[in-house]
């Protein structure tokens, strides 16, 4: 991580003070159709039941994840420099990538810790305390990754692509820096360098650098005037207000790969530079109606929820279970939708239920064989958590 120059410092400072400005707002709009669960940094989700509403997304209803300030950006001073192992260092303005050709995907977001709360539940967890709400799926438009790579020439000795964004962290050193990330060049998901030139792998779900979500320029929360957009990634891979790619022959020294993101089971920096960075997110399901603790008319109860197949190995959920016992009996689940790559899944089940309380129960397993754990193991960092997600419901 590096500190900020003067200059630099100062732009963040403006930075800053806007983003103080801009809070409010944030935080108002958020009263009605997101849960704040930090205001500063902003961190937000939706209640459940908006995640069923429709399969794409609204912008309203998708969770906001901040590491720091929330900055401020004019499109017409935005520059994107792509740099490193490149034959041609690039500098791009907003305008200069709309001149490749424009793609969309639609993929599903979900922060690594969603669901940390189940965790915090077994052992107290640091950070977000985030319900099963950190999700999201949305339409992404912009242009290739793949394709403003190839204007650069990709070296055949780059192996990963590293990402960095505008937003200043406050560090506890007092220093500033921005948060970034990165992905290996190699990846089967993403795209393939071969003799120094670059190809798709998937042309159907390739790496964005997006400008536009749900057909509607990016909001300042998430990530304007640009960010990465990595399918099948934890959302920390995906950049918010993205301004910098470095080609390397090695993953990016960004805190936020380097150290943060990692399954641990202790707060040791010799366990942590040891782990390996997470990249892909495993299988998982949730209920979001009828809500925790909602008192439910007895008798046949129409349950709903999402599923998502693990991003490491590309494939699509095959079933989902529901149980209104705990687990003891199960209820096939109805699959909504056509199963697309990287995408959510919704779901629906009916359940009779008698007068009285109820646990109920979720489970899926994808196309590749994954399948949710009954109960997750607990991480230091409350990462990735997929155990059974249960909803205690009365009936009367």
């Amino acid at each position: 991580m590096r500190s900020l120059s003067r200059r630099d410092f100062l732009h963040t400072t403006t930075a800053l003070t806007a983003t103080a400005l801009l809070r409010p707002r944030l935080i108002q709009a958020a009263e009605n159709d997101l849960i704040v669960r930090t205001p500063d940094p902003f961190n937000a989700e939706p209640r459940l039941i908006a995640l069923v509403a429709d399969q794409i997304t609204p912008v309203k209803h998708f969770y906001v994840r901040s590491h720091g300030a929330v900055p401020t950006v004019d499109a017409k001073d935005f520059k994107l420099t792509i740099d490193g192992m490149v034959d041609k260092p690039l500098t791009l303005t907003l305008d200069d990538l709309k001149k490749f050709p424009e793609v969309s995907t639609e993929a599903t977001l979900t922060c690594a810790g969603s669901r940390r709360q189940e965790l915090s539940a077994i052992k107290p967890v640091a950070g977000v305390q985030w319900d099963a709400g950190a999700i999201g799926n949305a339409k992404w438009t912009g242009v290739s990754l793949a394709e403003v790579l190839k204007q650069a020439g990709v070296k055949a000795t780059a192996k990963h692509v590293w990402f960095e964004g505008l937003d200043p962290i406050k560090e506890k050193d007092g220093s500033v820096a921005p948060f970034g990330g990165s992905i290996p060049l190699g990846s089967s998901k993403l795209i393939v360098a071969k003799d120094g030139k670059v190809t798709e792998a998937m042309a159907s779900q390739q790496a964005l650098l997006a400008y536009s979500m749900n057909d509607q320029a990016l909001t300042p929360e998430h990530g304007f005037p640009l960010r990465s957009i990595v399918p099948g990634y934890i959302g920390a891979r995906s950049v918010k207000w993205l301004t910098k790619i470095t080609l390397s022959d090695r993953p990016s020294p960004n805190h936020y790969l380097a150290d943060a993101y990692k399954v641990i089971q202790s707060d040791s920096k010799e366990e942590a530079a040891a782990a390996e960075p997470i990249y892909g997110f495993p299988i998982n399901a949730a209920i979001c109606a009828p809500a925790a603790g909602a008192t439910v008319k007895a008798g046949r109860t129409l349950v709903s929820g999402y599923a998502l197949a693990s991003g490491e190995k590309p494939g699509h959920i095959s079933k989902v279970e529901l149980s209104s016992d705990g687990g003891k009996s199960w209820t096939m689940a109805r699959l909504l939708g056509t199963p697309a790559l990287h995408c959510w899944q919704h779901w629906t089940a009916d359940l009779e239920l008698s007068a009285g309380k109820h646990e109920l129960v979720v489970r899926a397993t994808d196309s590749k064989g994954n399948a949710m754990p009954e109960r997750g193991d607990w991480n230091f960092k409350g990462y990735l958590y997929n155990g059974w997600h249960r909803v205690a419901v009365e009936a009367a």
